[in-house]
């Protein structure tokens, strides 16, 4: 979408970028940040400041009092069900895709969609319609190709012809292992995947992971690590998630990352008395076990089912995940004593340097002015999307083509 070209300043902002900056004005145009200056220094960015940046003369300018919140990136949310998840107990259980304002007020400026248990019925190709859709209404989006099932749910024919001739696939996911759900795959499944994703990657530029959903089976990562074992894989091809959802995988994961793996926690809810860990708590244990701060990332699931099975398999009930978990999760951990700059690494800058996402993750001159304001209960206030506003003073200013106007 296109809008007239101005310059953007935004005042008065405490700037995490993810490192804290103290208190800035961001200067933006064109989509990217243009400068960063301390609050002290903000009186050279005046009405003639256009020509400085090399930019024509005469832009019109904006200036936004950002009142002291926390100006942070925009979240990358690399684990979302862009076209809805589910159908584990039929059709009828098959999760609606999410309204692009329920991204975009959760703070998500970057998406990453996949398909999950049922891709069948869901495509590949509706998938990258629905990563062209949201990027038509002003985010960034790209996909991961397959499902949870071989042999995997493609367009071109092989995940190595997705990654190199799709440009908005950036590596295979959700593949699933220790699950019910899952094709029970083999070593030398795994091997032939991590493969394919690792050259298609080299090939194209781009990420080239394999993220790897993980059940509640008792093989945990068993085949991640016979996998590094017994291979010339990189570690960082092999991306297992939701490794909070057992304690005893979340310490199997650690050990992964030891290793060089980068592994991605889900912030889903946990109830006190589940063998599980939150997102937060996974967040605390992570960094008390001293372990490498960028081998870690947090998605949310949004737009996925989180169902409870029996012991036959059988669904017993469903919630839906949902993006504003992440910025929940934010909250949480800083209540926890996680320093505010290490989580919120995990669901910026780690996710955009482990994916390749060149110029997402940072407010750094040059990067994309994906944005957004924090108020002091940690709720998202304001959103920038490449430059534009997208929600300000908690109101959604665009919504997707046939998304009902909020109630008031």
């Amino acid at each position: 979408m296109q809008s007239t070209p101005r310059l953007l300043i935004l005042e008065n902002a405490s700037v995490y970028a993810p490192e804290p900056l103290g208190l800035c004005s961001v200067v933006i145009a064109g989509g990217r940040i243009l400068a960063i200056a301390p609050a002290s220094d903000a009186g050279c960015l005046t009405a003639s400041s256009d020509s400085a940046f090399g930019l024509p003369t005469g832009l019109p300018i904006e200036r936004f009092d950002c009142g002291g919140q926390r100006l942070t990136p925009g979240f990358i949310d690399a684990h979302a069900h862009i076209t809805g998840g589910g159908g584990e107990d039929g059709a009828s259980t098959k999760v609606p895709p999410p309204w692009f304002s329920d991204f975009t007020t959760a703070g998500v400026t970057s998406v990453v969609g996949l398909l999950g248990t049922d891709d069948v019925t869901r495509t590949t190709a509706e998938l990258l319609a629905g990563v062209r859709a949201l990027k038509e209404m002003g985010l960034s989006a790209w996909c991961w190709t397959g499902g949870y099932h071989l042999p995997p749910t493609t367009l071109t024919g092989t995940i190595r012809g997705d990654i190199v001739h799709l440009d908005a696939v950036i590596g295979a996911g959700e593949i699933a292992i220790s699950d019910h759900r899952s094709s029970q795959l083999t070593l030398e499944d795994m091997l032939r995947i991590a493969g394919d994703c690792h050259v298609g990657g080299m090939l194209s530029r781009k990420a080239g992971v394999m993220h790897l959903h993980l059940g509640d089976g008792s093989r945990g990562l068993e085949l991640i690590r016979a996998a590094l074992d017994s291979a010339e894989i990189p570690a960082r091809v092999f991306q297992p998630t939701h490794v909070n959802r057992r304690r005893a995988l979340l310490d199997e994961a650690f050990a992964l990352a030891e290793r060089g793996c980068h592994i991605d926690i889900t912030a889903f809810p946990v109830a006190d008395d589940e063998d599980a860990y939150s997102a937060e708590v996974a967040l605390q244990r992570y960094l008390a076990a001293g372990l490498p701060p960028a081998n870690i990332s947090v998605s949310s699931d949004g737009g996925g089912c989180l169902p409870e099975f029996d012991e036959h398999g059988k669904m017993t009930s469903m919630s839906v995940g949902r993006s504003h978990s992440l910025h929940q999760m934010l909250a949480r951990a800083v209540a926890l004593g996680v320093p505010f700059e290490f989580a919120l690494s995990a669901i910026t800058s780690n996710v955009a340097e482990h994916l390749r996402l060149a110029g997402k993750g940072r407010i750094r001159p040059g990067f994309a002015a994906d944005l957004l304001l924090l108020d002091e209960a940690g709720e998202v206030d304001c959103v920038i999307a490449d430059g534009e506003w997208l929600v300000k003073g908690k109101e959604a200013l665009r919504l997707g083509v046939f998304e009902p106007e909020p109630s008031r």
